[in-house]
């Protein structure tokens, strides 16, 4: 007691620090024994591609008793068509895809967010109700309308509707994100001189960076991963995906190249773990931004 008021005595750093070290260490061991238990299947995929053939199904251990890359050369010129055209058609799909999607999603945020224009609030709920609809829904009007259009069969399907905006997640992804850079910035532009286009290109784009990463990131790894899309569009074997590639060798009526199937599904995942790792700090940045008020 000192003059009437009381000082409270706090533990020592290294008390609180010592008291908090086994609940950290627990909590962390826990954590690593649920990362071991999600990357189990990934493990054991990546170790049955490197194993004979006779014992993928004959072990769940991670160590393989011999290393075999003949099932990379298999599953890669295994098939009429080599692996590698595949790759290539969903190559370019991806890279159309999160082309499309980063200019007109953007363009469609930016009007959204920025210029005031009749009916703007209503067709910003019409665009968050299209949020809601299954896929499925509109699967057999789309079909009908690209098979008039004698578009199926081509990639036309897969990528002309992500130059529409057609994906109003990442639209209102990007109008948060644009909502929190300051209005003063279109003002000043304004002044001198700037059109809105001048400013979206000049001033909104740079400044939006984390959230355009987000969204080409989230893009291609969906694009790269779709299934369904292709299938339905796609006939062709030259036209296929790495998605329809992988499907051919599984056969229901004869024997399965599983070794094949498992050695390609290793390789079609490193483009979008490299993908990843090089755009990681600006997914971070994006998802950390979106909606925050500057």
């Amino acid at each position: 007691m000192t003059n009437g008021i009381t000082t409270a005595v706090s533990a020592p750093p290294s008390d609180i620090t010592k008291r908090s070290r086994p609940a950290s260490v627990v909590i962390h061991a826990l954590m690593m024994l649920a990362s071991l238990l999600m990357l189990y299947p990934l493990l054991w995929m990546v170790s049955a591609s490197v194993r004979p053939e006779n014992e993928i199904f004959s072990s769940t251990s991670l160590i393989p008793s011999s290393i075999d890359f003949s099932s990379y050369v298999r599953g890669w010129v295994g098939l009429d068509i080599t692996f590698g055209r595949f790759f290539w058609n969903s190559l370019v799909i991806s890279v159309l895809t999160v082309i499309g999607n980063v200019v007109a999603c953007s363009l469609a945020a930016y009007s959204f967010a920025r210029l005031r224009f009749a009916g703007r609030n209503f067709w910003f709920a019409i665009m968050l109700g299209t949020l809601m609809i299954p896929y499925h829904v509109t699967l057999i009007p789309q079909y009908v309308l690209f098979l008039n259009l004698g578009w199926v069969n081509t990639i036309l399907p897969l990528v002309v509707p992500k130059f529409l905006a057609s994906d109003a997640f990442f639209i209102f992804l990007m109008v948060q994100f644009f909502r929190g850079i300051p209005r003063e910035l279109d003002e000043a532009a304004m002044m001198d001189g700037c059109s809105a286009w001048r400013i979206y290109w000049k001033i909104m784009l740079p400044l939006s960076l984390p959230v355009l990463a987000t969204a080409a990131i989230f893009s291609f790894i969906w694009t790269w991963d779709d299934f369904f899309g292709p299938l339905i569009y796609l006939n062709d074997m030259n036209t296929y995906t790495i998605q329809l590639g992988l499907r051919t060798f599984v056969d229901s009526t004869s024997a399965s190249d599983w070794g094949g199937l498992f050695a390609m599904s290793t390789l079609t995942l490193v483009p979008v773990f490299l993908f990843f790792l090089f755009f990681q700090r600006l997914l971070i940045d994006g998802i950390a931004t979106t909606g925050m008020k500057r």
